[in-house]
């Protein structure tokens, strides 16, 4: 083989080289620049459709992971790096007072109700009423809710106070987070799902029977902070703006959340 080819060999194999490695390269510069931010499951629907929106608004991309709002608090107490959280408005309030959080930081993003999910085209029950929902809720095969989720309690309370309690008990299917629940009312293994708005209204194969009734109305409020250590405060104060301000007010209200 002349010395000429072997060049020819070695430049040939440098440019495939540089072919494979440059888009990783750049890829890695992409993933190590974007703010990272830990959104509640009730935000979900919200920020999978703002997302492209968002990185459009603040000249970054996003690496966001969801969860339950009791999950992700843990995770934030535990010390783990991120840039900006949006959670229920109880937990973030305690994460600035320990210190967690930048309380200058915090806005409200808006609030979702807890209701009721059924399978798509299924018979409807009748909910108006704290009456009617005592009756439905007896008479339900199956009644499934997230286990971690922030509305459990108040979800306990309301059969407590109807006096239920031990009569739902058998019925109760406890899903590992609110999709998991929702998913299992369309897969009809389920016959009910009693959690937020937000977190129906993304799952195909599921709709909002109604609101929960008189004095079980409730709803979850929700909010966004920066972490205290923060690298990129800018842009997340920016990413906070933008999702409290007037052009992600309309995904919010489709998705199931009145804006603040």
């Amino acid at each position: 083989m002349t010395i000429r080819s072997i060049a020819a060999i070695v430049a040939t194999t440098g440019g495939l080289v540089c072919l494979t490695t440059q888009p990783v390269a750049a890829q890695n510069t992409s993933q190590n620049n974007a703010l990272r931010v830990l959104v509640s499951n009730g935000m979900k629907g919200t920020m999978e459709e703002l997302q492209p929106q968002c990185e459009k608004a603040i000249g970054r991309s996003l690496a966001i992971q969801f969860g339950s709002t009791a999950s992700l608090k843990k995770r934030i107490e535990m010390g783990e790096a991120f840039d900006v959280t949006i959670i229920t408005t109880e937990a973030i309030g305690d994460l600035i007072k320990q210190g967690k959080l930048t309380g200058a930081s915090r806005m409200d993003v808006g609030r979702s109700e807890l209701g009721i999910g059924i399978r798509a085209g299924a018979p409807k029950p009748d909910i108006r009423t704290p009456e009617a929902l005592k009756k439905t809720l007896q008479e339900a095969k199956s009644i499934t809710y997230p286990q971690d989720g922030a509305s459990r309690g108040s979800i306990e309370k309301m059969f407590e106070r109807m006096g239920i309690a031990a009569d739902v008990k058998p019925k109760i299917i406890l899903a590992p987070g609110s999709g998991p629940a929702t998913e299992s009312v369309a897969a009809g293994q389920a016959a009910m799902v009693i959690t937020l708005f937000s977190e129906i209204v993304p799952t195909h194969g599921v709709e909002i029977l109604g609101p929960l009734p008189g004095e079980y109305q409730s709803d979850i409020r929700f909010g966004a902070a920066t972490s205290a250590t923060s690298k990129n405060a800018e842009a997340a104060k920016a990413l906070i703006a933008f999702l409290s301000g007037p052009k992600a007010a309309p995904v919010l209200k489709a998705k199931g959340i009145e804006p603040r």
